[in-house]
């Protein structure tokens, strides 16, 4: 396994993208970042603080979610700014006590997941739980093309946690039966296929969470799971974390719930950490917290008004809000001011 680790560490940090701020840096800060849109915003905007207010030298390692927390606990990444915590919960408690990394607190308070469907179909055929889609006649309306005679939720990339999770809730809820748990492959083909399929007006099943630009585009209706309970959850991950280590094949019977509406967090290696000339940058960090709604306000120019490029909305978010001035030191302000 440890192989296995370093070889998919390899690949990943084969393509890390380096921001250089000069050849006498004040500081170097290496950010993971994520295949997904909230994060690239937040590594975005405080790589752009770190580089214009601090002096930093920045270097951005972009990937999914196991081999970047997995680089983040081998100390080779020194700060994640979006951690899915109650996705990662059993990883994040063994590295915690193992003392490879620490918490940084809140950073959006409040993100939501679940199983969708589109309004329009939800309202015609009384869609309002999961068991709702445990029918042969409703999964032909989300036929998949690679699976005959089965539906399809679109779920989350297979290198993301909540991808073994959906896959665990699929047989635990009994709907593996009628609907293929399928991998859209990224965080962009994902949004790609719920967008195209409103404008085509085609039904939409399919996993999806916020805060995201998505979610004021489209009319999309959370199904009911059963209720949040830490046990069960609990209990769940820990099948979710077997099967991701060693394949579908141990899947063993397990309870399963929906998920909690949980903030997201930010950590850093320890290495990082315990160096005294980091801590302007940890406290940083700490301080560093986007209400969900900007979030959203965030990811919607990002979508609509920047033409794709998340340096831009960064410095849009800079420029429109003042919050972010409460997280450094005045001088600090001041120079990101400037750069703007």
């Amino acid at each position: 396994m440890k192989f296995l680790r370093n070889l998919i560490l390899s690949f990943v940090f084969a393509g890390a993208m380096s921001l250089t701020t000069s050849a006498n840096a004040a500081c170097k800060v290496h950010l993971g970042d994520f295949d997904w849109d909230s994060a690239n915003i937040h590594t975005a905007i405080a790589g752009y603080i770190l580089e214009k207010g601090y002096g930093c030298e920045v270097e951005s390692t972009k990937g999914s979610t196991t081999p970047i927390m997995a680089a983040l606990f081998d100390q080779q990444i020194d700060i994640v700014t979006e951690v899915w915590r109650d996705n990662l919960v059993q990883l994040i408690e063994d590295n915690l006590a193992k003392g490879t990394i620490i918490e940084l607190g809140v950073n959006t308070p409040s993100s939501t997941q679940g199983f969708y469907v589109d309004k329009p179909t939800a309202d015609k055929y009384n869609l309002k739980h999961v068991d709702d889609m445990k029918s042969a006649d409703i999964a032909k309306l989300f036929a998949d093309p690679e699976a005959p005679g089965k539906g399809r939720m679109t779920s989350c990339i297979s290198g993301w946690t909540c991808y073994t999770i959906n896959l665990v809730k699929h047989k635990v809820y009994g709907l593996d039966e009628f609907y293929t748990n399928f991998d859209p492959g990224s965080g962009g083909a994902l949004d790609a296929a719920i967008a195209g399929a409103f404008k085509k007006g085609k039904p939409v099943f399919s996993y999806y969470w916020t805060p995201t630009g998505l979610m004021g585009k489209v009319d999309l209706v959370k199904l009911e799971e059963p209720k949040y309970d830490q046990a069960c959850w609990d209990e769940m991950t820990k099948v979710v974390e077997d099967i991701k280590a060693n394949g579908p094949d141990v899947y063993k019977d397990t309870c399963a719930c929906e998920y909690v509406n949980m903030s997201l967090t930010k950590a850093a290696s320890t290495k990082f950490a315990s160096k005294k000339s980091n801590k302007p940058i940890l406290d940083f960090i700490r301080a560093y917290s986007i209400p969900t709604p900007d979030v959203n306000k965030s990811l919607a120019f990002y979508m609509d008004e920047s033409g794709g490029d998340m340096e831009e909305t960064a410095k849009h978010f800079l420029s429109n809000t003042g919050m972010w001035k409460a997280w450094v030191p005045a001088d600090v302000a001041e120079k990101v001011v400037a750069s703007l």
